[in-house]
């Protein structure tokens, strides 16, 4: 069978239509046959899977499903610690940790019936990647698998991407659920600064770190989101805030919406390449046809943005790093340890800084999104690089589209919006006010919905159905 969409699945589901059993089983399937060449899974939990889909079967036998994600298979980045699985960081120095707890955000996918299928692949500490000297390789783009899938949230993008899972968690500090969404072709979404908790997931810099859903739809994201979200007092960062409905309106009313466009990040910046631009327009051509109103606004430079971001980044992340690296730096592989080493040089004074900077862009920000309702850029400047065409510094060269909504701490997703040379996907990203994630998705979900790029998948991943697959979860 097709692997089908959380929101199809849920609905045969509960229909007795489809056995979460034969569900877990498609999805475990094509971990066996594909992902010897993607690589997105660190950890496979194929038995705590199963057992996951049976309680969720005998619950939907008894007419008692816990709710829409009952029974779905899903997988988590691997630095969200899991109770008894492996949660390595994709880095040596956690190759056997296994923690007592779980994440915050692991326990509540939990509680909804979720079958969880293993952990994923990220860059080491999400944020050196891609690395070649560690002991799993970086995941593939299963769109061309010769291809980067971005990062840090690789695993879980290229894994949703190929129907081995039907939806996933990421992490973002600096674009690391929306970059691998847009080189992926799936939907990544970045909720507010202080929305999901955090706790159990080992930080990179903790005053720019997100958690939020990688799903293939606008629809899928939202249901992981539903129950992703809500306060946590042992958060530090966590907000109180009254509970939301982020189901998608089947006839949204855009009429009178404001969207305002960065035209010169991805026009004079961030050159973006032709399919891009296409998609953009595309994306604004349906959402001006539903109502909508476009006008261009100008933003602070994306390098500025950059700057600010990479200064608190390295700052934070050598200091969470400090005591480890100074007793065994050479556990680190090498991408990770050169980045640790410049945020090693930077002093007080350059982080404080950067953090100053960091609430002059997002006043401006804020005063100059006065006038619309939302932001929209594109969500990657170009299809997916040959992976060999990666260089070491990465994203931390060139500036992106997402480093001002990880400053603001404004929500974003990232959506396809076509598909360009070599049939790889693009992308266009859309930002909203904070805690403004239903209209984000009503707006993402209604140009998604609007077009028929959700019924191609990436043909290098149909595959025969595959034997009993091993367990590696070391539980």
């Amino acid at each position: 069978m097709e692997t089908p969409t959380i929101s199809e699945a849920a609905a045969l589901i509960s229909a007795r239509r489809l056995s979460p059993v034969e569900l877990v089983e498609h999805c475990l399937g094509r971990v066996q046959c594909i992902d010897n060449s993607l690589r997105s899974f660190i950890t496979v939990t194929a038995e705590r899977a199963r057992i996951d889909a049976r309680s969720a079967e005998a619950r939907m036998m008894k007419g008692q499903l816990r709710g829409n994600l009952d029974g779905i298979p899903i997988a988590h980045k691997d630095v969200y610690c899991t109770r008894g699985v492996l949660t390595t960081a994709h880095s040596r120095l956690l190759r056997d940790w296994v923690p007592a707890k779980s994440a915050r955000v692991v326990d509540l996918l939990e509680r909804e019936g979720t079958a969880m299928l293993g952990k994923l692949a990220t860059h080491e500490f999400a944020l050196g990647g891609p690395s070649f000297d560690l002991p799993w390789p970086p995941a593939r783009n299963p769109w061309d698998t010769r291809r980067f899938t971005s990062g840090s949230s690789s695993g879980t993008a290229a894994a949703v991407a190929a129907g081995l899972i039907l939806g996933g968690t990421g992490t973002d500090t600096a674009g690391s659920i929306r970059a691998p969404a847009a080189h992926c072709g799936v939907v990544g979404l970045k909720p507010t600064y202080g929305l999901c908790s955090r706790r159990g997931i080992l930080p990179l810099a903790s005053t720019l770190d997100h958690s939020g859903p990688i799903a293939w739809t606008v629809r899928d994201c939202a249901l992981l989101l539903q129950a992703m979200a809500g306060y946590d007092d042992m958060d530090p960062a966590s907000v109180k805030r009254p509970p939301v409905d982020y189901s998608i309106n089947p006839r949204p009313d855009l009429n009178g919406l404001r969207i305002g466009v960065v035209a010169s990040w991805h026009e004079v910046e961030n050159a973006a390449s032709s399919a891009v631009q296409a998609g953009l327009e595309n994306a604004l051509r349906i959402w001006r046809g539903m109502g909508a109103h476009i006008k261009d606004v100008v933003l602070p430079p994306l390098d500025e943005y950059q700057a600010a971001s990479v200064v608190i980044i390295l700052c934070e992340a050598y200091a969470q790093h400090e005591l480890s690296f100074r007793k065994a730096i050479c556990e680190y592989g090498e991408v990770l340890r050169d980045r640790l080493l410049i945020g090693a040089t930077l002093s007080g004074a350059d982080y404080v800084h950067a953090l100053r900077r960091r609430r002059q862009l997002s006043a401006i920000t804020t005063e100059v999104s006065e006038a619309v309702d939302l932001l929209v850029t594109a969500g990657a400047s170009a299809e997916a690089p040959l992976m060999d065409a990666v260089t070491r510094w990465g994203s931390l060269s060139k500036p992106g589209f997402h480093d001002p909504f990880n400053l603001t701490g404004w929500p974003a997703i990232c959506v396809c919006s076509g598909y360009g040379e070599g049939g790889l996907p693009v992308s266009v990203q859309l930002a909203a006010k904070p805690f403004q994630e239903a209209l984000l998705i009503q707006v993402a979900g209604a140009f998604e919905e609007a077009t028929g790029f959700r019924a191609i998948r990436p043909t290098s991943t149909t595959v025969a159905p595959a034997e009993r697959l091993t367990d590696t979860s070391r539980i």
